[in-house]
């Protein structure tokens, strides 16, 4: 049976003169070990598991601040508690910013140790049952709303609510959990491509006040009326970036900006060449089709000719809808961490821009290159860890120091994505001719045969607002975590791709959106 006595590290220099308070500790469940200076005591925080570690302030070599730092640095999650002779405010200011979990003030006595272990450990423990019970409520009130008779507004807020578990599991780490989790959304992505089947041609027959916002629709909703009030604009574009990566970053803004979330719904294929157009030309994939016959000549997978018109959809949507700029759109796209870093440079010349649109390529960049480079693989194996890259990267990005700079001037950010994506965990069989896309989440060909279990035929792409691309061309859209892999070599794609990040399907992550408008405050 696995002991429940719990692992403490104490580091004094003066550790001999506290063996009363070690046996006391012992005889109440506690386990010390005892080390007299910072260095050995990182050393073991290396190679052993602690619940606890007690820190005493003033020591030689490195003082208790140090330790204190540098223990953060390898275990962010592992409580500290720093023992001082000083009470002074500047000392506790500079605990209280390396994160202390709790302080005593020299001399203690035994008891008051032990109230301050319990108090930190058996809160966690507590809050983690605490929490484990909140799930199993949840849990149940989730799937009764994925059973219900949602519209599209129940969907875009059962996503919320889904992303907002996650990132409590997060937090938490329990395995069992997060797989109770997966589940429960993977039915909710079931129920919704078969309920958004017959709704979405609807949606596109639709005028934009009828139908939930959708990719075209997000200018006018959005954009515009920020344009009518002073200070400059940032139009930011993060291709690909999830609902559930960007509920991570919203705390790092919330200090400089006033932020309002809302949510909409990408196009089908939820995939750049399609989702992004749409965004910024206001039009669906088959009126630009009528506009620009030669735009998916290149085919979908060659972003730098399908989407090569950004600047002037947007120039053009502004024009019909009467929006006259008191000096000329800027337009930049940044793909490379150079360009944002010469962009951060020049960033007071656009802060007296009415609009600027920025397209950002990191998350995209990432998914992609994770695909073929091993390590990636390694630090990115799932949802959680992608998020928790996507944080890290932002909080010390020149992104985040562009959008801060136009929040200092009085501006306004509208922050965005044009899809998210999906782990895909099921391949599914799909034929077609040598002319059939090569994507993996949606195809588009002639007398595509595929399961229809594994997602939707679109026989008629114009009610669906997709361009036609030549006589009996129809689309395939998978559903779920299903990604579509041909039979000529069919295991070994099989394996390549399970577990890759895609988009271009019917899901909630790849569809259901942010639109975040962030007032500087």
């Amino acid at each position: 049976m696995k002991s429940e006595r719990k692992q403490i590290l104490w580091v004094d220099d003066e550790i001999d003169l506290l063996k009363s308070h070690i046996l006391y500790l012992a005889q109440h469940g506690y386990d010390v070990t005892q080390v007299t200076n910072g260095p050995d005591a990182l050393e073991l925080i290396k190679t052993r598991t602690f619940d606890l570690v007690l820190i005493d302030e003033m020591m030689p070599v490195m003082n208790g601040l140090e330790v204190l730092r540098r223990l953060k640095e390898l275990r962010p999650d592992l409580p500290a508690v720093m023992v001082t002779k000083s009470e002074a405010e500047e000392l506790m200011d500079k605990a209280i910013g390396s994160r202390i979990d709790g302080y005593l003030t020299k001399p203690v006595n035994p008891s008051q140790i032990l109230s301050v272990l319990k108090g930190i450990l058996d809160l966690r423990q507590l809050s983690a049952g605490q929490f484990a019970r909140r799930w199993a409520e949840a849990s149940a009130e989730l799937s009764s709303l994925i059973d219900s008779d949602l519209d599209a507004e129940g969907w875009l807020d059962l996503h919320t609510r889904l992303c907002s578990w996650e990132l409590e599991l997060d937090r938490w780490g329990d395995v069992e959990l997060s797989g109770m989790l997966r589940e429960v959304r993977l039915e909710a992505d079931r129920r919704f491509s078969r309920w958004l089947e017959p709704h979405y041609p609807q949606w596109i027959a639709s005028s934009p006040d009828e139908r939930p916002p959708l990719s075209m629709d997000l200018v006018k909703r959005w954009l515009l009326p920020l344009l009518d009030e002073p200070g400059p604009v940032l139009f930011l574009v993060i291709d690909c970036l999830r609902l559930d990566q960007w509920i991570s970053l919203e705390p790092l803004l919330a200090e400089d900006f006033e932020v309002q979330r809302d949510g909409y719904f990408s196009i089908l294929p939820s995939a750049t060449p399609y989702s992004r157009n749409a965004i910024f030309s206001g039009l669906t994939p088959a009126e630009i089709e009528r506009l620009h016959p030669d735009l998916w000549s290149a085919g979908d997978e060659d972003e730098a000719s399908s989407n090569r018109f950004e600047r002037q959809f947007l120039a053009d949507l502004l024009q019909r809808r009467g929006v006259k700029l008191k000096s000329e759109l800027r337009y930049v796209k940044v793909i490379e961490v150079e360009e944002a870093g010469e962009f951060e440079r020049r960033v007071k010349d656009y802060l007296h821009l009415p609009l600027t649109a920025m397209v950002y390529n990191f998350v995209d960049i990432l998914l992609h290159t994770r695909q073929s480079v091993e390590v990636l693989k390694e630090m990115l194996p799932d949802e959680a860890a992608f998020r928790s890259v996507t944080r890290a990267w932002f909080q010390h990005s020149s992104l985040l120091r562009i959008m801060r700079a136009f929040g200092g001037a009085g501006g306004r950010v509208l922050v965005t994505s044009d899809h998210g994506s999906m782990r895909g965990r099921r391949g599914a069989k799909v034929i077609g001719d040598r002319q059939t896309s090569t994507s993996l989440r949606y195809k588009h060909g002639r007398n595509l045969k595929f399961d229809p279990k594994h997602g939707v035929r679109v026989k008629e792409p114009l009610k669906w607002g997709l361009p036609r691309r030549g006589v009996n061309t129809e689309y395939i859209l998978a559903a779920e975590d299903y990604y579509f892999v041909y039979p000529t070599n069919y295991h070994k794609y099989l394996e390549l791709y399970r577990d890759s990040f895609q988009h271009g399907g019917i899901s909630l992550d790849e569809m259901a959106l942010p639109v975040v408008t962030l007032r500087g405050k």
